[in-house]
C-alpha cells in the first residue's frame, strides 16, 4: 500500500499509484488522473495505522494513478483554471437567470486537462434543464459538461467554513457520511427548539446533535419522569424538567416556587399534587418568539438534504 494519498471528494483518502520514475512528497501538489479527468491534488502522508486500515479492509479505495509533481508552469495552469471555473459559474448562472430556473448554482469545477466541467446545483425539485445544456454547450465548447444536482448538506461540504463551535464543518472535515437527525434528538437532550440554535449553515439540523445522543440516554435511566410527584427536602411537587449532564431535576413545589434538587435528593411518590407545570418547562424547551411559527419539520433531514452526488 502507498504511503501517500490525496484527500478528495466528501472527506475521502486515496492511496496513489506512484510510478517508479516519479518521486514525491507529503505537501507536494500532484496531477492525478480521476474518474472525472486529470486533477490536481494535495499529497498527504499515510500513517502506518491507517495503511493496515486499508490493507484489512475490503472496501479500501481504488489508488488514483500520478501523472505527474505539479511544476511551476502546471502551478499557473491552475490558477488560470480557477479564474476560469469563477468565469464559468457567472455565465452559467446568467443562463439559468435567463431560463428562469428554480435552481441555486452552488460552484463550478474544471479539469486540469480541461475536457469537462462540473456544475454543482441545489434544488427543490426536479430541474428540467435541457434548455440550459444547449446554451452551456454553445457557450462552453468542446468541453463535456456535467450538471450534478446534489443536497444541501452537500452544499455545505464543497463550500467549507466554520460552525457555531468556532471549527471547521463536520461535513468538510472528518464527516463522510450524513446520518439521518431529527428535532427529537434536541427535545431529548433539552435543547432550546431554536432554529437558530439548533440548525447549522445548511439549514439543516446541526449533525453533531448524534455525537452525545446516547450519553443522554444513559443519563436518562433512574431520572423520574416529566410531570411525576416527588417528595423533596422542601415538601412535594412535581418534576417539571431534567437536567441530564449534572444529574439534576427540576421540581416545582406546592407553594409555586422551583428549585433543583440531585437525583439522590428527591424520591417518587404516590400522591395527588396540585402543581400545575408549564408545558414549555416541562419539556424544558426554549422557543424564540421568531420560532413558534417555524416548521420544525423542515429543519430535519429530507431527501433534499444530501444526495451523495458530489
Amino acid at each position: 500500500m502507498s504511503k501517500f494519498a490525496v484527500r478528495y471528494l466528501k472527506n475521502m483518502y486515496y492511496p496513489l499509484d506512484v510510478p517508479s520514475t516519479v518521486t514525491i512528497e507529503a505537501d507536494d501538489m500532484v496531477l492525478v488522473r480521476t474518474e472525472k479527468g486529470e486533477e490536481a491534488l494535495k499529497v498527504v502522508y499515510v500513517t502506518d495505522e491507517i495503511s493496515k486500515i486499508w490493507e484489512e479492509s475490503k472496501q479500501k479505495p481504488d489508488a488514483f494513478p500520478v501523472i505527474r509533481v505539479l511544476g511551476e508552469r502546471d502551478k499557473q495552469v491552475l490558477e488560470e483554471i480557477k479564474k476560469e471555473e469563477v468565469e464559468a459559474f457567472f455565465k452559467c448562472k446568467a443562463l439559468v437567470e435567463k431560463h428562469k430556473l428554480v435552481m441555486n448554482l452552488v460552484q463550478s469545477r474544471i479539469t486540469f486537462d480541461r475536457k469537462k466541467i462540473t456544475f454543482y446545483y441545489t434544488a427543490p425539485e426536479r430541474v428540467d434543464f435541457r434548455e440550459l445544456l444547449k446554451d452551456l454547450t454553445q457557450t462552453f465548447k468542446r468541453v463535456r459538461i456535467d450538471l450534478r444536482h446534489i443536497g444541501v448538506r452537500d452544499e455545505t461540504s464543497i463550500m467549507e467554513g466554520c460552525g457555531i463551535c468556532g471549527k471547521e464543518f463536520c461535513c468538510c472535515s472528518f464527516l463522510k457520511k450524513f446520518g439521518s437527525i431529527n428535532v427529537k434528538l434536541a427535545k431529548d437532550q433539552g435543547m432550546p427548539i431554536t432554529p437558530g440554535k439548533i440548525s447549522g449553515t445548511c439549514g439543516r439540523l446541526l449533525c453533531c446533535l448524534n455525537y452525545e445522543y446516547s450519553n443522554y440516554i444513559e443519563a436518562a435511566k433512574g431520572m423520574p419522569p416529566v410531570g411525576s410527584p416527588v417528595m423533596t427536602p422542601d415538601g412535594l411537587g412535581k418534576v417539571c424538567a431534567l437536567h441530564f449532564l449534572n444529574n439534576s431535576v427540576q421540581v416545582k413545589l406546592e407553594d409555586g416556587k422551583i428549585k433543583d434538587y440531585q437525583k439522590n435528593e428527591i424520591e417518587m411518590v404516590e400522591a395527588e399534587v396540585n402543581v400545575e407545570i408549564d408545558n414549555n418547562i416541562q419539556q424544558n424547551l426554549a422557543y424564540d418568539d421568531d420560532s413558534k411559527d417555524i416548521d420544525l419539520k423542515s429543519l430535519e433531514d429530507d431527501k433534499n438534504s444530501s444526495t451523495g452526488n458530489i
